[in-house]
């Protein structure tokens, strides 16, 4: 596929005008050479949000296993881009062929799980309470619910997953699946992998016969096309992937419009792990290995790398702490994903430092390697920690610190203070349980996904992941960006009182043509109501 460096906007590639960009190979410091990416303007937003709001009811109003078909499409014409697309990503990115190799396949993965989902129709939620006309003193009205979607999405792609939370990632496959279409904002990371599978996205809704605005790409400088997408009226959803700065910076746009609209934000998280005693004296160096080994994964550019690791003060500490740091100095340097990135990375490790002192364990210098990151292990206490901000944030890179705890109650007490997050892991055995029991009430107020013997780097795609947390984990606990039930940040129940049948959504109806399981008087049953 030849990359041109246009946008596309419905089944139109438009090159835009308002100034242009070349991509960026961070492995050799240097913009790749062809072509140039035109910026988009406002007026470019305004057209695709034009034919994303013509395409809305089309799109919601097709029959499930066309929509389901659409994204299986999408999957197929993905894989279809062969190798041709992982080499772009990986000149891009820096990523290893074989790390996009694997995200590829999670992002057709997703495609084809939102099928599944759509198929079921179980995310449709249909409930129906019939009406009791001879119930007294008052009769019931019939009452059927059934979710919609919101409108409209507008997803900005990530810069730490080219594929997998990109242009037809996580947010896309979910607002696709609930019937919205959706404008992407192409990361500036990687654009010419953005465009590859905008165009096959683009061809599969052609093949599909979707309507034309069920999908539009756009390409802009800095904030400008992304603040014009948050603030157009006829954007009714927002996802997002990035630094809390970003996301906080979408969340006043969203908030501030005549209309405020939910920003479905992922941001921020230093995913605690809590090594418990009797597991830190039964395996400290085996536990030390598995950590480091998740800390260096992917230049430690996931947003549930763990950036932070707790457990009481003694000698099986120290074996774990002097394991890690040996583990860690065999871990090469790793080209981070821009020259941006790696800046802030060195950055905020200067700023733990000046906090904790020197790491205590070092992996292999960057030497010649351009944007690589060193891994790196720090050491402090419990009490420092609580009062330095610079050690409860995130570095967003191979680093981490380990904290030194007196108690079990002080390792409760830094919980307790932690702000929101993706994660938290127990390493355990058995003997401590009374332990993870203390610490679960609040790990669960803390965060999404509770993890035991285990790292929290590895995100299954399926029907019981959650990805999300408390702020500034997410700006919306009660959603997660990963998995089945993403699709419900993208819809909206809507109650039906006395409508006639024939008028009713499919979902309620009457027949129950769609086969469905529903809520009826409070019963899940696939029955029709007479």
């Amino acid at each position: 596929m030849q990359i041109t460096g246009e946008m596309l906007i419905g089944q139109a590639a438009v090159r835009g005008l308002a100034g242009a960009q070349q991509a960026f190979n961070p492995a050799s410091n240097a913009d790749i050479a062809e072509p140039t990416f035109g910026f988009g303007s406002r007026a470019d937003v305004d057209r695709a949000a034009a034919l994303a709001a013509s395409a809305f009811d089309t799109y919601r109003g097709l029959p499930l296993e066309r929509r389901a078909a659409f994204l299986e499409a999408i999957a197929d014409e993905i894989m279809a881009l062969g190798d041709a697309l992982l080499e772009r990503a990986h000149a891009e990115s820096g990523l290893p062929i074989a790390r996009l190799t694997g995200e590829r396949g999670r992002t057709t993965g997703q495609l084809r799980l939102f099928a599944q989902v759509v198929r079921d129709g179980h995310f449709l939620r249909a409930t129906i309470d019939p009406a009791q006309p001879q119930r007294q003193p008052l009769p019931r009205s019939d009452l059927r619910l059934a979710k919609i979607p919101l409108g409209p999405v507008a997803v900005f792609g990530a810069s730490n997953f080219p594929l997998a939370f990109s242009v037809a990632g996580g947010d896309t496959a979910a607002a696709l699946a609930a019937g919205a279409p959706v404008i992407v904002k192409a990361h500036s990371a990687h654009l010419g992998t953005s465009e590859m599978v905008g165009r096959a996205i683009q061809k599969a809704a052609k093949q599909q016969g979707m309507p034309e605005g069920v999908f539009s790409l756009l390409i802009g400088a800095g904030r400008d096309i992304g603040e014009a997408l948050v603030a157009h009226p006829e954007i009714k959803a927002v996802g997002f992937t990035g630094s809390r700065q970003g996301g906080l910076a979408l969340l006043r746009i969203a908030n501030a419009r005549r209309e405020p609209i939910p920003v479905y934000a992922e941001m921020s998280s230093i995913n605690p792990v809590f090594v418990l005693p009797h597991a830190l004296a039964s395996r400290a160096p085996a536990l030390a290995q598995g950590f480091v080994d998740s800390l260096a994964l992917g230049a430690g550019q996931f947003c549930t790398n763990p950036g932070l690791v707790l457990a009481i003060d003694g000698p099986d500490l120290e074996r774990f702490v002097s394991a890690a740091a040996k583990a860690l100095s065999a871990k090469p340097a790793q080209t981070m994903l821009t020259a941006g990135i790696h800046a802030a990375y060195e950055s905020a490790r200067a700023r733990v430092h000046a906090e904790a002192g020197p790491p205590v364990g070092l992996g292999e210098e960057a030497g010649d390697q351009v944007n690589a990151a060193q891994a790196a292990l720090y050491v402090t206490d419990a009490q420092h920690l609580l009062q330095s901000e610079a050690l409860q944030s995130e570095m967003f890179g191979p680093a981490s610190v380990v904290v030194k705890a007196r108690s079990i109650d002080e390792l409760a007490e830094v919980a307790n203070m932690l702000e929101g997050q993706l994660t938290a892991t127990l390493l355990l055995d058995e003997a401590d349980h009374d332990a993870a029991r203390a610490l679960l009430p609040v790990l669960e107020r803390k965060c999404g996904r509770i993890l035991a013997n285990g790292f929290p780097t590895g995100v299954e795609v399926c029907h019981a992941m959650v990805h999300g947390g408390p702020f500034p984990a997410t700006s919306n606990a009660m959603y997660t960006s990963v998995g089945a039930s993403a699709i419900d940040r993208f819809l909206r129940p809507v109650c039906y009182q006395d409508i006639p049948d024939a008028l009713r959504p499919e979902a309620v109806q009457s027949a129950n043509p769609l086969k469905l399981w529903r809520l009826i008087d409070g019963a899940l049953s696939q029955a029709a109501v007479t």
